[in-house]
C-alpha cells in the first residue's frame, strides 16, 4: 500500500487551470482499482491518496502523469506501507 502526499508548491495559482485534468487523472486510477482513497490535505495544503494493486515503478509513472505534478503544481511524495495488522474491514491490505 502507498500513501501519496501532494503538497503544494509557490506555483499553486495554477491549479485552477489544470483542476479538471487533474480530477480526470484521479477517475483514473480509481477506474483502474489503483486508488482507494483521495482527500484534501488540511488546512488547504494539497492532497492525499491511499493506493494500492500497483508496482512503485507503475504507481511512480502514475504519480508523474498528474497534470498538477507535472505542472509544478503539487510537490509529490510517496510512501510505502506494508500493513501487518488491520482491521478485518481492510484485511485485503494485509502483506501475507
Amino acid at each position: 500500500m502507498q500513501i501519496i502526499l501532494l503538497k503544494y508548491t509557490g506555483n499553486k495559482s495554477k491549479a485552477a487551470q489544470f483542476m479538471e485534468l487533474h480530477k480526470a487523472w484521479i477517475k483514473r486510477g480509481f477506474d483502474d482499482g489503483v486508488f482507494l482513497l483521495v482527500g484534501s490535505l488540511e488546512p488547504d495544503a494539497g492532497g492525499g491518496i491511499f493506493a494500492h494493486n500497483t508496482s512503485r515503478d507503475d504507481l511512480r509513472r502514475r504519480v508523474e502523469a498528474d497534470p498538477f505534478v507535472s505542472e509544478g503544481i503539487v510537490r509529490a511524495e510517496v510512501l510505502e506501507v506494508s500493513p501487518v495488522r488491520v482491521d478485518r474491514r481492510l484485511e485485503f491490505l494485509a502483506v501475507p
